[in-house]
């Protein structure tokens, strides 16, 4: 198994957060790479929070908010695809 990338990030209030990187990917659609982590917390539901952000893999010490709904919908697009992709292989080990 894949080790996990953990990095910190400082909130507004000056608080360290340990997060965990989930992917990253490059859209040649906007020329921008994206990071999804976590924190490992859950919302009220019990969901996992999950964030994104841009980076500049020269200067990956800086992330960058996401800026547009566009992008916030290829985001939200690859998620859905993975949790899909979750679903059917948590199906599959129950027969």
């Amino acid at each position: 198994m894949e080790e996990s990338q953990k990095f910190i990030v400082m909130t507004d209030e000056g608080k360290e957060v340990e997060c965990e990187v989930l992917f990253t990917f490059d859209s040649d659609e906007t020329k921008k790479h994206y990071i999804v982590y976590t924190d490992n917390t859950t919302d009220e539901a019990g969901n996992t929070k999950v964030y994104a952000s841009t980076y500049n893999p020269d200067n990956s010490d800086k992330l960058e908010p996401i800026e547009t709904e566009k992008e916030w919908k290829i985001i939200e697009t690859i998620l859905d695809e993975l949790q899909n992709q979750l679903n059917e292989n948590e199906e599959g080990k129950g027969e």
